[in-house]
């Protein structure tokens, strides 16, 4: 049974995090050359202002002033740099222009730290109380970029547009956050409203570490959506759109989203909010985002989520990933991604479980709520399995674990050839790892127990508590082991740390194979068109090309058939066997080779050059699928099926 214990948002923020052993390691890595003072758990005297005025939408402005209370002498103010959800020393610091502080009207000079660019230093004259700092947030204006504002919405991180004092846990430092929103716009936010004044929202009181991880939507078309009627803990869809149209759900619809809900409650048997907000922008705009908290989520999709449902499986299961971080990841977190403050290094080494499981949840609640059919459950996880099957060859010189490093290597940006070189493969290689120790429990226990009874022990502990309460890899393997009896450490080593692990085992473990044939499953054309650089078709697992809708390529499988023949990624494909590309044209080329033995002709244009290359290609189309393996018992089918 749920228990509601319904508190302010302030209240739960002077909760202890239980892992003093980290905080120590994490002091120690702050840079002695610089003069920043490292994190102290103590509370900052006196509580910041925080008003934005985000109503330019046209140059993407965002206008800052903070009032910082203050005594005499040496102070240092940072701008956060470690963001959670990113991983990574991502804070936007570039965007940061126009700062100028000042006391009691007069203007005070600043400088940056000679080895810390995220740290301004500041001397406090005698009798000044209080400093005022003013600077703007310029938002990106290109669509490679990334927009987070435009004339109808915004999704405004707190991050980005605040500094706070260097010295002191962000948990111990309060802040009164205010916005100001062009007239007429509605918002959603975890943050709880204290007072509204015309078009300016005041905030109430909330530590600095639950203002960061509280993000607003705003926008001109907006809609709210009670997805937990009569739950023990309110859950909302807060939705802005580009257009009102875009903003009304069937009844179906409607059901699958509550139904999300109330899976994830019966799965991990509790709730770590007081209430919870889906943000959720539907805009062809500002899309493509997902980012996890404790009490919300940010979630972006195209305008056609709902209006285009039958087409839109691919990219459903975004809401169940970020909903699950609120007990994965926001309340349990690996020890070495809490840090005292967002200018303290993060360690990455344990994303195989705060992503990689999170993405398996993800898929299993999006086909328990009803929002993925079975079909469509098993056809997004054929995707997954032929990619490990056919298109990641970088595990011959890496292991599932280094990739943990790449938001702080790769940043999340292109790669040339990311079969070889993998990017973030905890995701899905962890899935995949995560469903052959579903099966693996299952088989231990006959059917009795499931990798469902580890998550209700290890995230669904203390319910109605988001005190952050950290683990360890050891902790990990009791907690499986307390679920059923096993050697799980070596188990997992086996999957994290050693080069070309198995990850299709899961899929026989769970009474499913993957199979190839000619024909892509509706999924699988769906996907190309929902791809973040929109209409890429794949060819991977046949000529060993990922091709764009203007032709260019946009991966070229290491050690495929067009990489043998000498093709590389960002090149155009201009020409099909004499016929100008299209992607039926290739296609009908793969086909005919099959019975053709001549090789393929693709006509390129590489930067000012354009060359003939022969790809020596017979194997035909290859889409991957999953048939079922008679003799085995059907654990898939199980591990889709909503809980009762």
């Amino acid at each position: 049974m749920l228990v509601s214990r319904r508190r302010t948002l302030f209240s739960h923020l002077t909760g202890l995090v239980v892992t003093l052993g980290f905080v120590c390691t994490a002091h120690a890595d702050v840079n002695p050359q610089t003069q920043v003072p490292p994190p102290q758990d103590v509370p900052y005297p006196g509580t910041l202002t925080l008003h934005v005025d985000a109503n330019d939408t046209g140059q993407g402005i965002f206008r800052v002033r903070e009032t910082i209370p203050v005594k005499a002498g040496a102070l240092t103010l940072l701008y956060p740099q470690w963001i959670p959800g990113d991983h990574s020393p991502s804070g936007p610091i570039s965007m940061l222009a126009g700062l100028t502080l000042s006391a009691n009207g007069k203007p005070l000079a600043w400088t940056r730290d000679k080895y810390d660019v995220f740290a301004f230093h500041v001397d406090v004259p005698e009798g000044v109380a209080n400093i005022d700092a003013a600077f703007q947030y310029l938002s990106p204006r290109r669509d490679d970029e990334g927009f987070e504002i435009t004339d109808r919405m915004l999704d405004m991180e707190w991050s980005k547009v605040s500094l706070y004092p260097a010295g002191y846990f962000t948990r111990g430092i309060s802040f009164v956050p205010s916005m100001t929103l062009p007239t007429g716009w509605q918002f959603g936010t975890a943050l709880e409203t204290a007072s509204q004044a015309g078009d300016t929202t005041t905030f109430k009181p909330v530590t600095f570490n639950n203002l960061v991880d509280s993000p607003v939507y705003a926008g001109k078309h907006f809609k709210r959506v009670d997805l937990n009627p009569g739950g023990a803990a309110p859950v909302h869809l807060d939705m802005v759109a580009d257009a009102p149209k875009y903003l009304e759900m069937t009844p179906e619809q409607l059901k699958a989203h509550r139904a999300l809900v109330t899976q994830a409650e019966k799965l991990f048997g509790s709730h770590h909010y007081d209430h919870y907000d889906f943000l959720f922008s539907l805009s062809d705009v500002l899309s493509g985002n997902g980012t996890e908290h404790h009490q919300s989520s940010e979630n972006g999709l195209g305008t056609d989520y709902f209006t285009d449902w039958s087409d839109n499986a691919p990219g459903r299961d975004l809401l169940a990933h970020e909903y699950t971080h609120s007990w994965n990841g926001k309340f349990r977190r690996p020890a070495d991604l809490w840090t005292p403050n967002f200018n303290v290094a993060m360690g990455d080494s344990l994303l195989w479980v705060y992503e990689g499981q999170t993405q398996y949840w993800g898929y299993v609640l999006t086909a328990r709520s009803g929002m993925w059919s079975g079909e469509q459950f098993r056809d997004a996880l054929a995707l997954v399995a032929a990619k490990y099957d056919r298109n990641r060859p970088g595990f011959e010189w890496r292991t599932l674990r280094d990739t943990t490093n790449d938001p702080v290597t790769a940043h999340r940006s292109p790669l040339p050839y990311r079969s070889w070189q993998m990017s973030e493969e905890y995701y899905s290689g962890g899935q995949m790892m995560w469903l052959a120790v579903d099966a693996k429990i299952r088989a231990l226990t006959h059917g009795s127990k499931s990798l469902d009874d580890f998550a209700k022990a290890f995230f669904g502990i203390d319910n109605g508590s988001y005190v952050t309460k950290t683990y360890t890899f050891e902790d990990v393997v009791a907690a499986l082991n307390g679920v059923a009896a096993y050697d799980w450490a070596k188990l997992l080593h086996g999957y994290v740390d050693e080069n070309r692990p198995s990850l299709l085992d899961g899929l026989a473990a769970s009474g499913w194979k993957l199979v190839y044939d000619d024909k892509p499953s509706d999924f699988e054309k769906n996907s190309d068109k929902q791809s973040p650089a929109r209409h890429k078709i794949g060819f991977a697992y046949s000529i060993g090309l990922v091709v764009g809708g203007s032709g260019q390529i946009a991966d070229v499988r290491w050690n495929g058939p067009a990489f043998k023949a000498g093709i590389s990624t960002g090149t155009t494909l201009i020409a099909v066997n004499g016929h100008a590309y299209k992607a039926e044209t290739l296609k009908e080329a793969i086909v005919a080779a099959e019975t053709d033995k001549a090789p393929i002709q693709l006509l390129l244009k590489y930067q000012d050059e354009y060359r003939t290359v022969p790809v020596d290609y017979h194997g035909g189309l290859q889409h991957p699928h999953l048939v079922r393996i008679a003799s085995a018992p059907d654990y898939l089918s199980q591990i889709a099926a909503p809980k009762k």
